[in-house]
């Protein structure tokens, strides 16, 4: 059975179980979603379930999205994602909870990581900054990152 529910990330944690091991734990805010509209194919040519989920102020959005929730006296969301394929019994305005979930049912989940821009050497890979005085001219620059002879760069000992 299908099951969708859009959620954002609160941070990581940590979770002892019974025979004393450590399991690093993702926490989420997993819903309360709303069903935004229900495609059919008929009238939108596929089948699918729009969900909206966050709250957002009315005037951070333009008029063609708040249109969108007025028509169907909603609350306007932040996020808007479709679901195809879902065999959920829903309507437009129902609310999806992540009591849906079951204790320790398998789910696949699927984000948007951060972009952190055009990253240079030291924060992409870690790599050790040059040195910053004595008439030196390469702070951040990549330079050499190891040594001919080996044939390989030896872990944290690049420049």
């Amino acid at each position: 059975m299908a099951k969708a529910i859009l959620g954002k990330k609160l941070g990581m944690t940590q979770y002892f179980k019974d025979n004393g091991e450590l399991v690093p734990v993702t926490v989420v805010e997993a819903g309360p979603c709303v069903v935004t509209q229900i495609k059919t194919t008929e009238k939108d040519g596929y089948d699918a379930v729009q969900l909206g989920f966050g709250e957002v102020k009315k005037h951070r959005l333009n008029k063609p999205a708040l249109g969108q929730f007025e028509s169907r006296d909603l609350e306007p969301k932040k996020h808007l994602r479709e679901f195809k394929g879902l065999d959920m019994e829903l309507s437009e305005g129902s609310e999806i909870k992540a009591d849906l979930f079951e204790v320790g049912e398998k789910v696949n989940v699927s984000g948007v990581s951060k972009g952190k821009g055009f990253a240079g050497n030291i924060k992409r890979w870690n790599h050790n900054a040059g040195p910053k005085t004595h008439g030196s001219h390469f702070h951040r620059a990549p330079g050499s990152i190891g040594a001919v002879d080996a044939r390989r760069v030896f872990r944290k000992e690049d420049f």
